[in-house]
């Protein structure tokens, strides 16, 4: 988690979410490497994990990954966490919880969801705290940029009437 951590740092730097993700496969051996890429690559798909699952099918030449780990440093939002149910990810650990789009066990379940063909583990909180750290600092530090760029104050509301 520490070098995914350096990883999501470094496309944080770029101007990217620091997120970075690593299939590994049975072995405990890194198979495929994702970092997010949404505003290099203009693609609404650019997800760390979904760059590592693409990488890692690649390699294996299958799509299928029922013994693997995928490794992240935040908890996989609803469109990836269908994606590694889709494609049978044995098991995931995340860093940082996410309580307002996680699908893994914040806001919704899909690994438990009666609908899911496939149940994977999943455990949340490695390294939780520097994750966190790492997600807010950016966000934070985006937000003071912005409002740098508006001229240092907030934008104030309308008035309501």
């Amino acid at each position: 988690m520490r070098r995914l951590l350096r990883c999501a740092q470094r496309v944080g730097e770029q101007g990217e979410i620091p997120v970075a993700a690593v299939v590994l496969d049975e072995r405990g051996r890194a198979i495929g490497w994702g970092s997010n890429r949404r505003e290099r690559d203009q693609q609404p798909l650019g997800h760390a994990e979904l760059v590592a699952l693409q990488q890692a099918a690649r390699l294996r030449q299958d799509w299928r990954f029922n013994g693997c780990t995928l490794m992240v440093t935040l908890e996989p939002c609803p469109m990836c966490a269908g994606a590694l149910v889709q494609a049978r990810m044995g098991r995931v650990v995340f860093g940082a919880a996410d309580p307002k789009r996680g699908a893994l066990g914040g806001c919704l379940n899909l690994a438990s969801d009666p609908s899911a063909h496939h149940h994977m583990e999943v455990s949340g909180g490695l390294l939780a705290e520097a994750c966190s750290q790492q997600l807010e600092g950016w966000f934070r530090r985006r937000r003071q940029r912005a409002q740098g760029l508006r001229g240092g104050t907030p934008a104030t509301p309308p008035p309501a009437g």
